[in-house]
């Protein structure tokens, strides 16, 4: 089980306990909805930490664009509501980089993929986005990021 699963998990007690309906609700329903997405296709699977980042993610986006719509319609206690589920999912989420710090990610990993293979082409972009995804997942912006690197491979 992957450790931020876990986390949820145990957070649900953690929120029982404390009386926090608001977070106890919300991190059921996020726990539902990796369970029905876990098992939803043909096979069973079990989400990594990556995947689970991701839902989290469209879960708290989703809720932040309802909490929009209630907002136009003049619902504005609805609207805080949606608000309030959306800062509980986000807590879970790794902190999101900065330009700089991700522009700092991708030169240091470019340049030790160098130092072992020698220059980097364009085609090798691929060999380069990897390690390169997987250090900032979820955390920038991953067009920025492949942006970043066809400059520097450039």
């Amino acid at each position: 089980m992957s450790a931020l699963k876990q986390q949820l998990k145990t957070d649900v007690v953690v929120h029982m306990k404390a009386g926090n309906k608001v977070a106890l609700t919300t991190v059921r329903n996020v726990l539902g909805e990796i369970e029905t997405r876990e098992k939803g296709g043909k096979m069973p699977v079990e989400f990594d930490d990556a995947q689970v980042t991701t839902l989290l993610q469209k879960e708290a986006a989703k809720r932040r664009d309802t909490a929009k719509i209630y907002a136009d319609a003049g619902e504005a206690d609805r609207a805080a509501a949606e608000i309030s589920e959306a800062e509980v999912i986000e807590a879970y989420l790794p902190q999101p980089l900065d330009a700089d710090a991700a522009a700092g990610i991708v030169d240091r990993i470019i340049t030790g993929l160098e130092a072992e293979q020698g220059p980097l082409t364009m085609r090798q972009m691929g060999v380069a986005m990897k390690p390169i995804t997987a250090e900032i997942a979820g955390r920038f912006d991953g067009k920025a990021i492949s942006e970043m690197v066809r400059k520097r491979l450039q």
